[in-house]
């Protein structure tokens, strides 16, 4: 079992999605262009974690097809460790992606019979690793049958040497939020760490204000609860007791991964102040809102640069205001 505080890696369980977006320049009234960019919450959270300087390892089933392709070649090129994956047959996730006035995205899936939620009992086993001292998982992977109720008897077994986080991250348009509903007490039961952002809160808490809802969720077992509030900063609550931290103004080009890049800075934060690895019994308020801050800021980063495009460390360092930073190229 890996110690609180003692080095260790972050494992990320889940799904890899190609994120389809229309090709403006490219496009003409004859036809429509579109642009293949590797996304998929569990991915983007892995990427994130692994630029930031969290040894990562990211466990998904990849397609034998060029998508499959496209995603391994981007967590690859991050510095995220594929040992604990598995590649197969069945194809990969789409996911078409419109874009508001705003930047917000709207998106339609193609996801029936997709790799991503095929995993089997003996593919589980294989990926035990003795140093991980935190288990990421959530999405749609844990949801998605049959490999998402394999997926939550397997975080029952990685709680005994590692923290245990989840991020439901609904998407109501392939999986109705009674779904979702119904699972999360489960999920609350294993995990230690539970983030959300405010729109997958209404949907899991219809009728229930911020705090009543992380106030239900910790009565069902989970003891960290952050809520992303999108420009408005974030909600944490630990065992009841709140901090709220502020988002960092920024020019949005768009939001796509910026919840994922919270998680990672949170998670990765946490790691370096020794928090990871056991129930988060000695995280206190003054760490939590330290980590929820460095969290805002690398959300803010990811988005004021088209797509799920999060940064790397010496971007992300103290001193590098999100108003100063040089412009970064995309994926």
């Amino acid at each position: 079992m890996a110690r609180p505080g003692s080095p260790g890696s972050v494992d990320v369980l889940g799904e890899c999605v190609a994120d389809i977006f229309e090709d403006h320049d490219r496009s003409d009234p004859g036809g429509l262009a579109l642009r293949a960019l590797a996304g998929g919450g569990p991915a983007n959270t892995t990427v994130a974690l692994a630029r930031l300087g969290t040894p990562t390892r990211f466990l998904g089933r990849f397609s034998h097809d060029a998508f499959g392709t496209l995603f391994r070649a981007r967590l690859s090129a991050s510095g995220v460790d594929l040992t604990g994956s598995v590649t197969t047959s069945e194809p990969s996730t789409l996911a078409v992606a419109d874009l508001d006035a705003t930047g917000q995205a709207v998106y339609t899936f193609y996801a029936d019979g997709a790799a991503d939620w095929q995993w089997t009992d003996s593919e589980l086993a294989a990926t035990r690793n003795d140093d991980v001292v935190c288990l990421h998982t959530g999405s749609l992977a844990l949801i998605r049958r049959p490999g998402g109720s394999r997926i939550e008897e397997h975080l029952a077994q990685v709680r005994e040497r590692a923290t245990i986080s989840v991020d439901p991250n609904v998407r109501p348009l392939l999986v109705p939020p009674s779904a979702y509903r119904e699972r999360l007490p489960h999920w609350c039961a294993v995990t230690d760490i539970l983030r959300l952002s405010e729109d997958d809160c209404a949907l899991l808490a219809p009728g229930s204000g911020l705090e009543e809802a992380c106030d239900t969720w910790h009565t069902a077992g989970a003891r960290l609860v952050v809520l992303t509030l999108g420009g408005r900063g974030a909600l944490a609550s630990l065992d009841g007791e709140r901090v709220t931290v502020k988002a960092p103004s920024v020019t949005v080009a768009d939001t796509v991964g910026a919840g994922d890049s919270f998680t990672a800075g949170l998670l990765h934060r946490l790691a370096g102040l020794g928090h990871l690895g056991g129930r988060l019994d000695r995280l206190t308020l003054d760490d939590l809102t330290d980590a929820c801050s460095f969290a805002a800021h690398v959300a803010a980063l990811t988005c004021s640069v088209p797509g799920a495009n999060p940064p790397w460390a010496e971007e992300s360092r103290p001193g590098h205001g999100v108003g100063r930073l040089l412009p970064r190229p995309t994926d």
